[in-house]
């Protein structure tokens, strides 16, 4: 069986795993690449829809730059899903930590939580004998 360290844990590792991989990302934009039928012209448009202080913003793109922006908007939701899942692994390991506390708790042996002594030397005893 495989031990560790009193504060690393399984979430601890797949954190940091994803946070290797947010290293190796490349170039992003944050959006979304449509293609746009126009009116009486045959090939399409492609336009750049992304939000900006809680609008959304349309910007052309030029068909010579549509394969590269495709790639960093896919570069883009692959940091929003790298995001998600080091999130999900603080959230971990942050419940992790109140879980282990708790159970220490739980665990200290009775006569260390009691100082009062054993029941059979309390003073209502004493007094009916």
């Amino acid at each position: 069986m495989k031990t560790t360290s009193i504060g690393e844990s399984r979430h601890h590792r797949l954190r940091e795993a994803y946070r290797r991989e947010l290293g190796s990302l490349g170039l992003f934009i944050e959006g979304s690449l449509c293609k746009v039928r126009r009116p009486g012209r045959k090939p399409p448009a492609w336009q750049l829809t992304f939000k900006q202080a809680g609008k959304t913003r349309t910007v052309y793109v030029p068909a010579e730059l549509v394969p590269e922006v495709q790639l960093w908007a896919k570069e883009f939701k692959r940091l929003k899903r790298l995001i998600r899942k080091v999130t999900t692994q603080n959230l971990a390991v942050i419940r992790r930590h109140t879980a282990v506390r708790r159970a220490e708790s739980r665990a200290r042996p009775l006569s260390a939580k009691r100082s009062g002594g054993t029941c059979a030397s309390s003073p209502a005893t004493a007094s009916r004998s």
